[in-house]
């Protein structure tokens, strides 16, 4: 936020962003954990390098339409487990893992960040609704797209949830496992999502 607030750009990371949060007060702090530091130590034993696959995940996105049609969209993650430091995924990058625009609607991603940014997939899919689709039409392009660039590679999991501005919903996901919630005035509901690959 100081970065909005205090200079002229959007995102600083690495050194430049180090040098910035020091010049605004914050002190630097060690956020590895022994415990965390173990862990790592174990699962690099068990995987190469540049594997970062793991089990689980921790991406929370939200869409939401208020009674007078503003949208709005929300992303948080720690990102991809053991990931390099200065990484960057989709999650902070507005029309990569979130996007909105109150004449067309609203999405949100969570997945391999690298492969969602290669599409500008929450973008993509808000364009596509403006055209006229549906949220689950414009899913299912966004998701061909990633498909399309990983051919087989079925370990890549993206998954995208939108709303259009005219209240229709819709979500989609590479892989099997993937929910979200959608609530609507008091009622909320768990609704599973229908994989473009499914397992077996």
């Amino acid at each position: 936020r100081k970065v909005m607030e205090d200079s002229p750009h959007l995102m600083l990371v690495g050194t430049g962003a180090a040098r910035f949060a020091r010049s605004q007060g914050f002190e630097e702090q060690e956020t590895l954990s022994e415990r965390a530091r173990e862990a790592y130590s174990k699962w690099r034993q068990k995987h190469p390098e540049g594997d970062g696959k793991a089990e689980g995940h921790d991406t929370l996105g939200q869409v939401v339409m208020n009674s007078s049609g503003s949208i709005a969209a929300a992303c948080t993650t720690s990102g991809m487990a053991w990931k390099y430091a200065g990484r960057v995924g989709d999650s902070p990058i507005i029309g990569h893992g979130l996007y909105a625009d109150d004449k067309a609607g609203g999405c949100v991603a969570t997945g391999v960040g690298e492969e969602i940014s290669k599409v500008c997939g929450s973008f993509l899919v808000v364009e596509l609704m403006r055209q006229g689709a549906t949220p689950d039409e414009a899913i299912a392009e966004a998701l061909d797209r990633i498909i399309g660039r990983v051919a087989t590679n079925r370990s890549v999991q993206a998954a995208f949830v939108a709303i259009r501005r005219d209240g229709l919903t819709g979500a989609g996901s590479i892989g099997s496992g993937f929910q979200y919630a959608l609530t609507r005035g008091a009622e909320t509901e768990v609704v599973d999502v229908t994989a473009r690959f499914q397992e077996g």
